[in-house]
């Protein structure tokens, strides 16, 4: 008695669930530095660079192809939250890196096995 039912207001919880912007542009550009940092890619611009003496040209091409690939996966993560359930594409991506962990293990092996025999 006296409690009352209350529906949470659609904006109520969209503020709650929401998070901030500045929040996920931090996470997003300290993901992806971390995650580029002494890769392949930064390996081939310094080379470059350093080939054709002409660093800002290559600062600009990697620049424009490091904004492309972004977007590329900008838009097919935002096609996949908005076509397949949450859940399942959790399954689905678990299910994929399982596989690609088994192959790998099982290639090791066989190369293992394979140069063991050899020697």
């Amino acid at each position: 008695m006296g409690q009352t039912n209350q529906i949470p207001k659609p904006e109520d919880s969209y503020s709650k669930d929401s998070t901030p912007f500045f929040s996920v542009l931090i996470t997003s550009f300290s993901t992806i530095f971390l995650a580029e940092l002494g890769d392949k890619t930064q390996l081939a611009t310094l080379m470059l660079s350093a080939q054709s003496g002409r660093p800002l040209i290559i600062f600009i091409g990697a620049a424009v192809a490091l904004i492309s690939t972004s977007l590329l996966g900008v838009l097919i993560g935002r096609w996949i939250s908005n076509n397949l359930p949450r859940q399942r594409f959790t399954l689905v991506s678990g299910i994929i890196m399982l596989s690609l962990g088994i192959f790998l293990v099982s290639q090791g092996f066989v190369e293992f096995i394979q140069n063991k025999n050899l020697n």
